[in-house]
């Protein structure tokens, strides 16, 4: 079988989701990954959009937190403050699934600026969103990012988004009661925070991806694991299904 790298990502990202009950989902690569895991191991996982869909089950994937496909297949469609303020900030959501434009090695997360100060940035990005309370309230976050050094910094230019601050002890001090990144997939591996230091630390390449390539893409000193695993393949019935989906969203 072939694949490109964007599959192998997406993929292990849906397997990600086994055992998971809900899924606060992030537009784009996030919400890709969530719709395959429904429907292929996880039929039960409860899907939630910030716009207020809850349980929603679209047949393509949605363009936006207001695309009608969620309304119209959701469980529920709930107002944002109560997404928010009943759902979310109590701790009743699983797992968070986000994206950024920019993460460090603490995996905290920009998506507002990049470059300057905040009020003259070089590039000013979509925003905050909901992704900084989905940091802080989701039981654990997952990261799905495209891996590159413009991506992977040594330091945000913004904090839009708290994984472990600056390192032990940040999330407790800050309030944040979630337990932060518990993964990070990308298109050449798989990160996980040192228990101890919360650094990330690379566990995992993906198929045919070397760990020099995986360091070339990262603007720190990588922390590597001392038994570096291995992603296993899609499988044919993964790759079917993924194209199956994202075909169906391009029509």
């Amino acid at each position: 079988m072939t694949f490109t790298a964007e599959e192998v990502m997406t993929v292990a990202a849906a397997r990600a989701l086994v055992g998971r009950t809900s899924c606060f989902v992030g537009i784009g690569l996030p919400s890709t990954a969530a719709n395959l895991a429904r429907r292929l191991h996880a039929p039960d996982l409860v899907l939630v959009y910030e716009s207020g869909a809850i349980g929603a089950k679209p047949a393509r994937l949605p363009l936006s937190i207001g695309d009608g496909e969620l309304a119209e297949t959701a469980d529920a469609v709930v107002s944002v403050p109560e997404i928010f303020n009943y759902w979310l900030q109590p701790g009743r959501i699983d797992v968070g699934f986000l994206s950024a434009a920019q993460l460090d090695r603490f995996g905290n997360l920009n998506t507002t600026v990049v470059g300057g100060d905040y009020r003259h940035p070089q590039t000013r990005l979509p925003g905050a969103g909901g992704a900084p309370e989905i940091a802080a309230a989701c039981r654990e976050v997952i990261l799905i990012v495209r891996q590159s050094r413009r991506t992977f910094v040594e330091r945000v230019d913004f904090v839009t988004s708290v994984g472990f601050g600056a390192g032990p002890g940040d999330r407790e001090r800050l309030g944040l009661h979630g337990r932060g990144p518990g993964l990070v997939i990308t298109d050449l591996g798989v990160l996980e925070p040192d228990p101890t230091s919360c650094e990330l630390t690379l566990t995992r390449l993906h198929p045919g991806v070397d760990l020099a390539a995986v360091t070339a893409a990262t603007g720190w000193r990588l922390a590597v694991a001392p038994e570096l695993g291995v992603t296993p393949e899609p499988t044919a019935d993964e790759l079917a299904v993924l194209r199956d989906l994202v075909e169906r969203s391009s029509r």
